[in-house]
Formats: C-alpha cells, sequence, structure tokens
C-alpha cells in the first residue's frame, strides 16, 4: 500500500513539473516571437544605409576622404568606406582608387579623375641636397643616379662627390611604374635600398636617412596647409625644357600653387624629366552597385575644385572624363 501511494505521488509531481515546463516553453515561445518582431521592425532601419567599400592607392586617401565627407554631406545614408587593401582581388571591393593602367582594364570603367607628378627629392640635411637643389638634375644624371644601365657609357657618367643613397619601393605600384617607365626602365632596375609598404613608408625614410635620395608623388611632398614642401625634404629641380641643364626658371619649387601653374601650362609630353598619370577610380562593368556608380556620378561632377589643394594636377582636356563617364551610365540597365 505504501508502495502505491509513493508511485502516486511520484506521477503527481511528474504532471505538475510537465505542467510548469509546457508554462515555461510558452513563455519563451512568446518572448522569442517578440524579439523577432523587435528586430523585424529595427533591422531595415539600419539595413537602409547602404555600405560602399573603396580601396587602392593610400596616397590618394586624403583626397578621396576629402570627397567623402562632401558627399556624406548631402547623401547621408550611404555609408562609403576607404579600407587598407588587404586582398588583391577587386571584386572584394566596390571602387578601386588606381595610379597605372593594369591587365585586367579590359573589364572595369576608369573614372580619370586628376594627375599626379612624381619628382626627385632629397633629405634636406643631406650635401647632395644642399649641392643639387643649386645644380638640379638632367635626364642623364637622373638615369645614372636611380637606375642600373648595363647600356651606360661609364666613361660619360658625371662625378657625384655629395655622398647618396637611393630609397625605392619594394612593392609595385604607381609612382615607381611611372618613374621607371618614363626613363625606359622597370622597377626592377632601380638601384638602391627597396622599402616595404607604402609610398608614405618611402617618404618616413628618406627623412630619417640624412644621406637618402628618392622619388615621390607631389601630392606627399607638400604640407596641406602651407604649401610648401614638408620640413625635411628638399625638391631637387630637374631639367623642364629639355636643353640638359637647369637654369633659374626651372627651380619654382618652393611653393606647390607655383608648380601646377608651370607643370599645367604644358601638356604631359611637353614636360621633361617630370612623369605624370592619372589617379583614377575603377569599377567592374558588370557588377558595380548603383551606390558606388552615384558616388563617382557626384565626383566627376563636383570634384575637380579639389585637385590643386591636394596637389594634383587637372585632367587634360582631350581625356573627356565627364563624356566617357555619361556613356558608361547609358550602358548600364536599368
Amino acid at each position: 500500500m505504501k508502495t502505491l501511494h509513493h508511485s502516486l505521488r511520484i506521477a503527481a509531481l511528474l504532471l505538475t513539473s510537465s505542467f510548469a515546463w509546457a508554462q515555461l516553453g510558452s513563455a519563451n515561445t512568446d518572448a522569442a516571437s517578440n524579439a523577432t518582431t523587435t528586430s523585424e521592425q529595427t533591422v531595415p532601419a539600419k539595413g537602409k544605409q547602404k555600405v560602399v567599400i573603396v580601396t587602392g592607392v593610400r596616397f590618394a586617401y586624403p583626397l578621396v576622404q576629402k570627397w567623402i565627407d562632401d558627399y556624406n554631406q548631402v547623401n547621408p545614408d550611404i555609408q562609403i568606406i576607404i579600407e587598407s587593401r588587404g586582398t588583391a582581388d577587386p571584386a572584394k571591393y566596390d571602387i578601386l582608387i588606381e595610379a597605372y593602367e593594369k591587365e585586367e582594364a579590359a573589364t572595369r570603367e576608369h573614372i580619370y579623375l586628376g594627375r599626379y607628378a612624381v619628382l626627385p627629392v632629397a633629405n634636406s640635411k643631406s650635401e647632395f641636397a644642399k649641392t643639387y637643389s643649386e645644380k638640379g638634375l638632367n635626364k642623364n644624371l637622373i638615369k645614372q643616379l636611380f637606375f642600373n644601365d648595363i647600356f651606360a657609357d661609364k666613361e660619360k657618367e658625371q662625378e657625384i662627390k655629395a655622398p647618396y643613397t637611393i630609397y625605392t619601393r619594394l612593392q609595385k605600384a604607381g609612382a615607381p611604374v611611372i618613374f621607371t617607365k618614363y626613363y625606359g626602365f622597370e622597377q626592377k632596375d632601380i638601384k638602391g635600398k627597396a622599402i616595404a609598404g607604402s609610398d608614405e613608408h618611402l617618404l618616413k625614410a628618406v627623412l630619417r636617412d640624412s644621406t637618402a635620395v628618392s622619388y615621390l608623388p607631389l601630392s606627399l611632398i607638400y604640407n596641406q596647409s602651407s604649401k610648401s614642401p614638408i620640413d625635411g625634404l628638399t625638391v631637387l629641380p630637374v631639367d623642364l625644357n629639355g636643353n640638359g641643364k637647369v637654369n633659374d626658371e626651372e627651380k619654382f619649387y618652393d611653393n606647390l600653387a607655383t608648380v601646377l601653374q608651370r607643370l599645367e601650362e604644358k601638356s604631359a609630353k611637353d614636360l621633361n624629366n617630370i612623369p605624370t598619370d592619372y589617379i583614377y577610380f575603377s569599377v567592374d562593368k558588370a557588377t558595380a552597385s548603383a551606390e558606388a556608380v552615384n558616388f563617382l556620378k557626384w565626383v566627376v561632377q563636383n570634384g575637380q575644385k579639389d585637385l590643386h589643394d591636394f596637389g594634383y594636377l587637372l585632367p587634360e582636356a582631350d581625356r573627356k572624363t565627364v563624356e566617357k563617364f555619361e556613356q558608361f551610365i547609358a550602358k548600364r540597365p536599368n
């Protein structure tokens, strides 16, 4: 009899426990349902802000960030982020900032924004800077300084008494590519110490070594506020007219505005010993998002006014950036 009562008590306890668990489960289900409803109500609000990822040439980041900030003033629902490139796959990014033509050019639409110039520079503390900021560099001396030229006539080389150390980029990039191409060489032909990282890392290396000589994009050479060369850096004047020597009229590098004016007075083919090329955005022709294209359209229409302030030359008239971009937009499916 005791056994029967004991069994009944256990059964009652189990029944009560099951009912309690059922009630708790129901409460949890209702809570989860409410949470789901709340989540579904808030996600779209967050999801309205579209994201466009931009990467590429680092020396152009300050200019591009200015465009992003201005664009967000009139388009706050679009989030545009500059991201340091972590992969070589262009498909991982919405927009690439590029500084020289690459093999995949046929699959991408290029929007040419402005031109950058590359100038020879030296550490201001060096004897080399003091000597050649006065003498200047002609084409033969530039080739002698920077390149391993197996065909050079050693007997015709100039005597250089001032100590110097050439610095260059390790990775393939816009500035070294156009600098070497202009003088008929490849990046692998540059002498000296190769610095890993970006053009900014090359600049830091030059400022650390009192014998350093290198080349840099115009936008990195000048302080954006003062428009003078950054402290510790001397621009080495070059033979701009191609007559084999540097005269006083070719020494105009103390102020960025003057440099831009003098360089824009001539076409690129008439600029001797100053390599130039385009900085441009590129997007995939087939997969570019509407948000990325709208940002590019805004830059084409509004961005040119910022070029000089950040050390870039205007595009040449024959580039027809606006017309070509409008043709690209017209071909896109609605």
